[in-house]
């Protein structure tokens, strides 16, 4: 797997491992960063600083990395691409609380942002 794509990933389930010692939601089995865990971020964010950054940190990644790999892959979109939390927890709404934990965040969330954009392949 190219190194853009699991940076992002690795380094925010080290930062959520390392700010919710006692209470962090587990990856997915494959390591993925779950919807469980992205909805804990965004449910403490508010009145947790270091939620806060850790989310701020792993939405700049997810954008960061969305936005290279469009670029090097020559896609063009119809409207810059842009996520915030709103959006993270719009893309992430409809898994169910069963599929939380199983389930990986950052595709539903990468393929939100390029449908909002309008993205598509040259």
């Amino acid at each position: 797997m190219p190194a853009y794509r699991t940076i992002p990933a690795t380094l925010a389930v080290v930062v959520l491992a390392a700010a919710f010692p006692a209470s962090a939601t587990q990856s997915t089995q494959s390591g993925a960063i779950s919807v469980a865990q992205v909805t804990q971020m965004l449910d403490q964010a508010s009145g947790n600083r270091t939620a806060q950054q850790v989310l701020t940190a792993y939405l700049a990644g997810v954008g960061e990395a969305t936005g290279t790999v469009v670029d090097l892959g020559g896609a063009s979109c119809r409207r810059p691409l842009s996520l915030s939390a709103g959006d993270a927890r719009s893309a992430i709404a409809a898994v169910s609380a069963g599929q939380a934990g199983t389930t990986a965040a950052t595709p539903l969330i990468v393929g939100d942002m390029l449908a909002r954009a309008g993205c598509r392949r040259r």
